[in-house]
């Protein structure tokens, strides 16, 4: 086949995909999870039910695509915050740490999906988030902004672990002094 036909093909599946999981996420938002059936994702999409099982095998392969989705959007939502941060490595770091706190504290995971987070995919990005982090003390760490008595990893961690509480803080404005507080604790010793 031609260069050009597989490129459009592919495109289409990429589209379908995207409409799949689109579906699921305005299902899982309005109706819950339990309200995912692949009747009701074909439905949505104005797809055959026929074509939508080509794409994937059952409703779990679906939920935990679109889940993937939502987290790797996360991770480039995080990289995108760091890139468009003035100032030094702290500063990104603030940034960073603040937008991963809200994005908890707005996706606060509802009894339903808490089961999508024993994922492998979630094991993966929790990896590639403790990666980020740990290189942004590191920097911080190296430029004399953050403590260096302890490992960038352990404080990374201490970092994250501290900001899940986000997601039972009532306010945005709670969610910020909770960033503060995590960030007080990573201050250079004296």
């Amino acid at each position: 086949m031609p260069k050009l036909w597989n490129e459009t093909i592919e495109d289409h599946r990429k589209a379908v995909r995207e409409a799949v999981m689109d579906a699921t996420a305005t299902l899982v938002a309005h109706y819950g999870l339990a309200a995912v059936t692949m009747s009701r994702i074909a439905e949505d999409t104005g797809i055959g039910r026929a074509t939508l099982y080509k794409y994937f095998p059952d409703v779990q392969a679906i939920v935990l695509a679109w889940h993937e989705r939502q987290i790797l959007r996360h991770l480039a939502q995080l990289a995108e915050v760091r890139d468009r941060t003035a100032g030094g490595a702290a500063d990104r770091l603030r940034a960073v740490l603040a937008a991963y706190a809200l994005i908890l504290h707005d996706h606060e995971p509802t009894v339903d999906t808490a089961a999508l987070h024993r994922g492998e995919h979630v094991g993966r990005a929790q990896h590639q988030l403790t990666g980020f982090v740990t290189d942004l003390i590191a920097d911080g760490a190296r430029a004399g902004e953050i403590r260096d008595d302890t490992a960038a990893e352990e404080l990374a961690r201490y970092c994250l672990h501290a900001l899940t509480a986000a997601t039972r803080l009532p306010t945005r404005e709670a969610v910020h002094r909770l960033v503060q507080v995590t960030l007080d604790g990573m201050r250079p010793a004296r």
